[in-house]
Parts: C-alpha cells; structure tokens; sequence
C-alpha cells in the first residue's frame, strides 16, 4: 500500500492491520468492514468481520426526512436507532441504543484539516482527517476506543473500523452507520452547492 499504509488507514479483508495504528494503539482486539448499497431506494449498509460474514446490517427509511436508520446484529436483533435532526445549523444525529442509552453525534466545527465531533451523552470524541479520511474515538480519558478508515474512490462507500475495546463494539457500530450517513450528507449538500454556484456562473 505504499505512502497510503502510513497515513490512509483503510485496509480490505484479509489484509493486516494498519501499520500506523499498530504503531500508535498496538494490534486491535478485532476489525469490521462496511459497504453500502447506494443505488437502492432503501440504503443498506452491510458490516462483516474478519472473516467476511455479515455481523451487522444497517437500513434506511425512505423517504425519510429524518434519516431513519435502524441497526441489527446478525440475528435481527436490534442494536441502534438512529435519526437526524432536519432543521440544524449543525449535522446532529440522535442515536438510541438497544440497551436504552441515548446520545447525540455532533458536529462542532468542518475545518478544512479536522473535524471535531461530540458524542453528547458518552463524554467522547470523534476525531476526524477528511483528507486522509481516517477517523478516531477516544473514550473521556483520552484512551482510544476504535480508529476508522474509508476506502479512497469507492463507489460502494467501504469503511474498515479497527476496535480496541471490543465490550463497546455496539456503540462503535452505531457511531460508523452515523458517520457514513454524515458524510454521505456532506457530500451532497457539497455536490448541491457546487452545482448552484456553476449554474449562477453561467447566468
């Protein structure tokens, strides 16, 4: 993988785990993979593990101002729901776990090199590089709890996540389907922008 092992931390199935992330947190305990089906009405999110095989499945509502997601292990048992809040100056989400906690993923500032986002509710943080599109979450003592990587020029919109504390693995999911939903959004409003300014111009 070149250049891209050090500072691009997605790796597909199979591959060993992120030379950087090693370096940095040691082995994870474990990893899990996504990809989303984008050209369905209904979009659908499969994740799989190590060893390929779906361990969780995320679907979408449409159409759905809200963005309603819900997320179910491999059993169809329920572990997330997830909806967006339509009216904000900022992407909100509002995530309620299966076990009854509830927390909020926010985002506080796009800067251009990093993003910050809150985990209201679990006093954690979701740090983010949008260019080497690589993601981390710390728990509130600065401890890492999973770092993710999306895959470069993807139409299929892959993800690897890297887990080091498998006993919040639930949590991580959730945060994932979250994430990708944002970005997804981002993109799109980013897309909508571009097109309106190019129209504008050439009026």
């Amino acid at each position: 993988m070149g250049i891209f092992s050090k500072y691009h931390r997605y790796r597909e199935v199979g591959e060993s785990a992120n030379v950087n992330n090693v370096e940095r947190f040691g082995e994870p305990h474990h990893s899990l993979f996504t990809t989303s089906k984008i050209f369905t009405l209904h979009r659908h999110i499969d994740i799989v593990d190590e060893n390929d095989r779906v361990v969780y499945q995320a679907d979408t509502k449409f159409p759905s101002l809200h963005d309603k997601t819900d997320v179910k292990d491999a059993s169809g048992e329920q572990v997330a729901h997830i909806e967006r809040k339509f009216f904000s100056l900022h992407q909100r989400h509002f995530i309620t776990m299966a076990d009854g906690k509830y927390f909020e993923l926010s985002n506080e500032l796009f800067h251009i090199y990093k993003d910050i986002n809150n985990l209201e509710g679990l006093g954690w943080q979701l740090r983010g590089n949008i260019f080497g599109l690589n993601f981390e979450i710390y728990d509130q003592d600065e401890s890492v709890i999973a770092v993710i990587g999306q895959k470069m020029f993807s139409i299929h919109d892959k993800y690897c996540v890297d887990i080091y504390r498998p006993e919040l693995e639930n949590y991580v999911v959730a945060i994932l389907v979250t994430l990708q939903h944002m970005i997804r959004d981002r993109e799109a409003m980013s897309s909508s922008f571009s097109s309106s300014s190019s129209s504008s111009s050439n009026n």
